[in-house]
């Protein structure tokens, strides 16, 4: 909040909310291939990053995009070739940190928007939560 006291403006380039959005998306594609290798029945892992500009309504970013050896892993919140982050998607991130919400809750809103059940099993809402150690400076 700092920043918006400072005169920093909320949205754009270089607003305070497209590099929160940056990295709670990268986080969530992360946790999808997470998800998928788990549940790979042939051997697979981890491949690097590949980069792509993402187009959304608070402005543009490079995201770094999580692929797999295979070629088998097809994101869903971001598909491939997409280049823009609907309005939809963007509402709910910036809700997730909604003053005073609940783990359950904010797993709850991930969930809704990977079309997921939230259940005690680590699903792939929750792994992206637990990707966001590293507060958006």
């Amino acid at each position: 909040m700092a920043g918006l006291r400072n005169g920093q403006e909320l949205m754009g380039r270089d607003g305070i909310l497209t590099p929160l959005i940056k990295q709670l998306t990268e986080a969530a594609l992360q946790a999808e291939l997470e998800a998928h290798l788990e549940f790979d029945e042939k051997p697979n892992r981890k491949n690097g990053f590949g980069k792509k500009t993402l187009k959304a309504p608070s402005g543009s970013f490079e995201l770094n995009t999580p692929r797999d050896r295979a070629g088998t892993f097809e994101p869903q919140l971001i598909k491939k070739h997409q280049t823009y982050l609907s309005d939809e998607i963007e509402r709910k991130t910036v809700s997730l940190f909604g003053l005073g919400m609940a783990y359950q809750d904010i797993a709850s809103h991930v969930a809704e928007l990977y079309g997921l059940s939230v259940s005690n099993s680590k699903e792939p809402a929750e792994t992206a939560l637990d990707e966001l150690e590293e507060p958006v400076g």
